[in-house]
């Protein structure tokens, strides 16, 4: 695990990232495609933490990638599964088949060639416990900010650790090799905008589900990068 402030971890899982939230218990967030389970716990003990700590899971979206793992923690260990109301149907059925959209260029075109093309959009079914809505605060770490960020997935939440100062950003965005548009969108000009919203929150470091954190001004950078024109606006989008 990789500290990235006093109560954050990031765990890395190869396309994707995890993060743990450390209190008086541990919260993780995301959970990896199918079969992360092991790898996950792997890590956590690595970090000198016990994974049976973990008592809350919190789901940015429903991606395979991102909850793929979340059915089969929640069996082992019991713990309450969060994520946003506008998600809880997906997650409870196993997956989703609404409509998705590319982001133009070369790089997307092979990242979603190489990762996203190949994995299955199904994912194990799992009960939500709790459904959250914008500006919930989650009873963690002195207080997790819920900030709904519809775009790349309807019910899609970034997170804000307020004590930290750090931003849970999921898949708004991602920095893989810079700031960029995630690969696919549900909706692109509604993705903007929930970047351009979690980035008027007060934040100095951000983490994304795909690549390495932003340590300082995160909100700042997010607002420069974003606040541009939308270079694919008015641009047909590719359906995939």
């Amino acid at each position: 695990m990789k500290q990235i402030s006093k109560q954050l971890y990031q765990i890395s899982l190869g396309a994707s990232n995890a993060f743990v939230i450390e209190d008086k218990d541990l919260t993780l967030v995301d959970t990896g495609v199918p079969g992360s389970t092991e790898k996950l716990f792997a890590a956590i003990r690595k970090g000198g933490k016990n994974p049976d700590a973990i008592k809350q899971i919190i789901l940015t979206h429903w991606h395979p990638d991102h909850a793929g793992s979340a059915a089969d923690l929640k069996q082992r260990l019991g713990a309450r599964v969060y994520a946003h109301a506008d998600e809880a149907a997906a997650l409870e059925q196993g997956g989703a088949e609404r409509p998705r959209y590319l982001t133009p260029g070369v790089r997307n075109w092979l990242i979603f060639n190489i990762f996203i093309k190949k994995v299955a959009r199904a994912i194990p079914a799992v009960k939500i416990d709790e459904r959250v809505a914008d500006n919930d605060v989650i009873p963690v770490a002195g207080g997790v900010r819920v900030i709904h960020t519809p775009g790349h997935s309807a019910g899609h939440i970034a997170l804000l650790l307020e004590q930290d100062g750090v931003l849970i950003a999921g898949d708004i965005c991602a920095n893989m090799s810079g700031l960029a548009y995630s690969t696919v969108y549900e909706d692109m000009a509604l993705g903007r905008q929930s970047i351009l919203k979690a980035a008027g929150f007060s934040f100095d470091q951000a983490v994304f589900g795909h690549g390495s954190p932003v340590t300082k001004q995160a909100n700042a950078k997010l607002k420069e990068k974003f606040q541009q024109p939308n270079p694919f606006a008015g641009k047909p989008l590719k359906p995939v």
